[in-house]
């Protein structure tokens, strides 16, 4: 099949290059248009990704399907995308990170825990809600044990949370492996919109004075560790070697496995994956900036490039394939589950920090993007906040949320 008269051919890996970029183009063209001082920003880069899935690799729209991607090809994209943003993340936020972690190490802890024991026992009530209005299982969710996978599918989905989608489908019988996927694809369109609406919303809502809180969430770092870096050998002026370097390191310390039940590397198994392997050892690298006399962090400059363009390949990479899978299993019933596992958690989180743990506005959203995984989410939020500085509450609370949602996924499965 050819476009336009032949001139470009719908093959190879040419043709998805100009896709991602068309998609890119007209994403941001979505998201900046404003509504009241609300935007999609990055995520417009999301929507019309999805549209294009939906659209063009799906039946389901016009009747069959226009183009297809070699699944490899997608999920290399959206790989590289979150390694180049949870990296730079990492270095942007490691010479704070530690000192905002001594000052509120226990808010971290807590807020992380309330927010996925908050989704948890969201989709715990949905589950029971489904088995009392006896509202009929679908998509092939005949059974309740088919039921439970569809309701955990959509609790990683609601979290955009990858580990926890490994994990239930590690945990769950074979035959229902596919219904922990549709879940996951039909929740994770309003998990990652969700999020990123409501760290714009609250700050309007409060009428925060953002000059105000970004004095809030000042740490304050050693100026004279600045000027000694300055005089360190870099290996090359970018700073991109240190990067791919800590991207290596981290890749491998994803890799490694924990067993949490079954016999050893044979059962359930937690690892910090890609993404967390490469955020905490940025975090280090970033902390300390130099071995010996060598620097080992990257220049502004390419943070701030690959953290953008990492999180639009991202998006794009995840949005393709979401589409599709949207469209082709999508029920509204389930939709609405998704809806309240995203908005609960979300709702408690902020109160909880707010009224409890007393955290400033900015540390509080930004530990709520960590608590639900939420990668776009920190991208509009340091947008919003004006300030990078908001990565180390996110990079706080992430490591804690990934953990526990993948624990609180495996026991929804055993419980019910």
């Amino acid at each position: 099949m050819n476009l336009f008269g032949g001139v470009i051919p719908v093959e190879g890996v040419s043709f998805l290059l100009f896709c991602l970029f068309a998609i890119l183009f007209a994403g941001y063209a979505l998201g900046r248009i404003t509504i009241k001082g609300i935007s999609l920003g990055d995520a417009g880069v999301f929507i019309v990704a999805l549209l294009f899935g939906a659209v063009f690799c799906s039946d389901a729209i016009v009747g069959k399907t226009l183009i297809t991607f070699d699944e490899k090809w997608l999920s290399m994209v959206e790989s590289l995308g979150l390694v180049l943003f949870v990296t730079a993340v990492g270095f942007i936020a490691g010479p704070k990170f530690f000192g905002n972690l001594k000052k509120n190490f226990t808010s971290y802890v807590l807020l992380g825990l309330v927010v996925i024991l908050a989704g948890g026992l969201a989709a715990a009530a949905c589950i029971g809600l489904g088995e009392i209005d006896a509202i009929g299982y679908g998509n092939g969710a005949e059974s309740q044990d088919g039921f439970v996978a569809m309701i955990v599918g959509l609790l990683s989905g609601s979290l955009t949370s990858t580990p926890a989608f490994s994990a239930a489908k590690a945990t769950v019988a074979p035959e229902f492996e596919g219904l922990v996927s549709v879940g996951h694809g039909i929740a994770y369109i309003f998990g990652v919109i969700g999020v990123v609406l409501f760290v714009q919303l609250i700050p309007k809502m409060t009428k925060a004075n953002m000059e105000a809180e970004r004095a809030k969430l000042v740490i304050k770092t050693d100026e004279s560790k600045k000027k000694s870096i300055a005089n360190l050998l870099h290996i090359d002026h970018m700073g991109i070697a240190a990067f791919a370097f800590a991207a290596v390191l981290g890749t491998l310390v994803g890799k490694i496995k924990i067993p949490l039940s079954g016999e050893g590397l044979d059962g359930t198994c937690f690892s910090l994956t890609t993404t967390g392997g490469c955020l905490l050892v940025s975090l280090v690298m970033g902390h300390f900036a130099r071995v010996g006399k060598v620097s080992i962090m990257p220049a502004q400059p390419t943070l701030k490039l690959f953290r953008e363009l990492g999180l639009v390949l991202f998006l794009a990479g995840a949005g393709i394939p979401g589409g599709a899978e949207f469209v082709a299993s999508f029920d509204i019933m389930y939709f609405v589950y998704g809806l309240i596992m995203t908005i609960i958690p979300m709702i408690l989180g902020f109160l909880f920090a707010k009224y409890v743990l007393k955290l400033s506005l900015l540390n509080n959203l930004g530990s709520i993007t960590g608590g639900m995984t939420s990668t776009p989410a920190l991208g509009t939020l340091i947008n919003v906040a004006g300030t990078e500085d908001v990565a180390a509450a996110y990079a706080a609370t992430y490591p804690i949320a990934l953990i526990a949602v993948v624990l609180v996924s495996q026991f929804l499965i055993i419980l019910f």
